[in-house]
């Protein structure tokens, strides 16, 4: 009889972090999108910055970004060796919030500066965005690993955080038009409605990370095995002696490269090739339900079918969209709504299963090296995600200049030439990183469900052994 209030504390624990966890995500989805995603296009189209300045702030843009990537696994070590009443993860999600909602803020203001000073206060707001929000980023993902060794529940819970994920992306993809032209209207200028925007989006990810501050519990008994702190010296021993780690790091990496080359060009194709950014809010409106749906169904479909097996029919999914979406004609949305069901349904199951890849290398590299690291392996999500960001941006911006969009006003001043640089960037690149991804994935990775059994078995007997 005493056993069954205790399971149902664990019960209650168990679903409360579900969607505690999950619930943080929609803010931070919300404004990381808007800057990821839109950031460019405000820049190009709102403020109207000059080509000559473009130029150094799209080098900017890089070189933040790179900086930031490779800043990732040494704050990672800094959460890691965090030891408070609140757990090692808290503090730090609590202070990146608070710092990048107010970089946020300031990024979609208009200091009214040109050339080169225009540039230094936008580098120096950028960066800081990016320290802060990375702060937050990885102590938020590291605290998965922490809430569950079961591979279906974190499967579970990463579910619910990527559908509230996507709630928060695919919302300011609909919202951020319409949005921005009503706050614009009522404040006066189109760069007015960005900045309220910012301001709104910024207040939901702080209140949205509160209810994951309050409601969610680590288990920290998976942590009591670790005693020593990981050094900086360390740093490159605990990454590069997971070589499961490295190999989902590189596939990660490509296939994010290809998937957000595609989404940041979103607005520009629809004002530039498309011929009506208008249909943008409906055009995100239909993918994001879509990603969302796809990620509902995903646990039926894992009780029947292996990762591997949803792996590449997603991937087949995403491959087969591009090419529907490349031959849609112009001006057609009914091709290109059906051509991005298929990219972003498949795209969401991989997604999913990747970060189910990063959490389970921390048991492995546990396993393997004797210490276990959650924010410095979780650090390499954001990680990826940064570096991909980067390049991105380092395309579009390319792209945006050398095929005439940038000095166009609409699809009639668009050349042949600068349509087919438009759409080798778009969806012949992206394909070509996604079936790399995949290859890499299906020779390298090895920790399938039977594998991962064998070392969390492995793990238990060694602790039992250390008490």
């Amino acid at each position: 009889m005493a056993q069954a209030p205790a399971q149902d504390k664990r019960n209650k624990t168990i679903v409360r972090n579900r969607f505690g966890f999950g619930l943080g995500t929609i803010g931070r989805d919300a404004i990381y999108s808007m800057i990821s995603m839109y950031l460019m296009f405000y820049l190009t189209d709102v403020l109207q910055v000059p080509t000559s300045t473009m130029w150094w702030v799209t080098a900017a843009i890089i070189f933040t970004k790179a900086f930031d990537a490779f800043n990732d696994p040494f704050m990672g070590i800094l959460v890691d060796n965090t030891r408070s009443r609140w757990g090692k993860f808290k503090p730090w999600i609590l202070l990146g919030v608070v710092l990048s909602a107010v970089m946020s803020v300031l990024m979609f203001t208009d200091f009214k500066l040109q050339g080169m000073e225009f540039v230094l206060i936008f580098l120096f707001v950028y960066l800081l965005w990016e320290i802060s929000f990375t702060a937050n980023d990885i102590a938020y993902w590291s605290m998965l690993p922490a809430l569950s060794q079961n591979q279906k529940e974190r499967e579970r819970i990463g579910a619910v955080a990527r559908i509230c994920a996507n709630i928060g992306l695919f919302g300011m993809v609909v919202c951020i038009t319409p949005i921005t032209e009503a706050l614009g209207a009522w404040s006066g200028s189109l760069q007015l409605g960005y900045f309220w925007l910012a301001v709104i989006a910024s207040f939901l990810m702080i209140a949205f990370q509160l209810v994951t501050l309050f409601f969610v519990e680590e288990d920290r008994s998976i942590d009591s095995a670790e005693a020593d702190k990981t050094t900086f010296r360390d740093l490159l021993t605990v990454i590069l002696k997971n070589d499961q780690l490295v190999w989902v790091v590189l596939a990660m990496t490509l296939f994010h490269v290809g998937y957000t080359t595609t989404t940041s060009f979103g607005q520009y194709y629809f004002k530039y090739y498309f011929g009506d950014l208008s249909m943008y809010a409906v055009f995100g409106l239909i993918l994001g339900l879509a990603q969302i749906i796809s990620l509902v169904i995903f646990p039926i479909f894992r009780r029947r079918f292996k990762r591997e097996t949803i792996y590449a029919g997603a991937t087949i999914m995403i491959l087969v969209g591009y090419v529907v979406f490349l031959l849609a004609a112009r001006g057609a949305i009914f091709g290109v709504a059906a051509g991005g069901l298929f990219v972003f349904i498949g795209d969401a199951a991989i997604q999913l299963i990747m970060l189910m890849q990063i959490a389970d290398c921390v048991e492995y590299g546990e396993w393997k090296n004797g210490m276990r690291n959650e924010s410095v392996t979780v650090s390499l999500q954001p990680f990826i995600f940064k570096v991909s960001s980067s390049l991105a941006s380092g395309i579009v911006g390319v792209t945006v200049i050398l095929s005439g969009m940038k000095a166009a006003i609409g699809p009639a001043d668009m050349t042949a030439g600068g349509i087919r640089i438009f759409q080798f960037a778009m969806f012949i690149f992206p394909m070509i990183c996604i079936v790399a991804s995949y290859l890499i994935y299906r020779q390298k990775y090895i920790i399938n469900e039977r594998r991962y059994e064998e070392i969390l078995a492995d793990l238990s007997a060694r602790r039992s052994v250390r008490g």
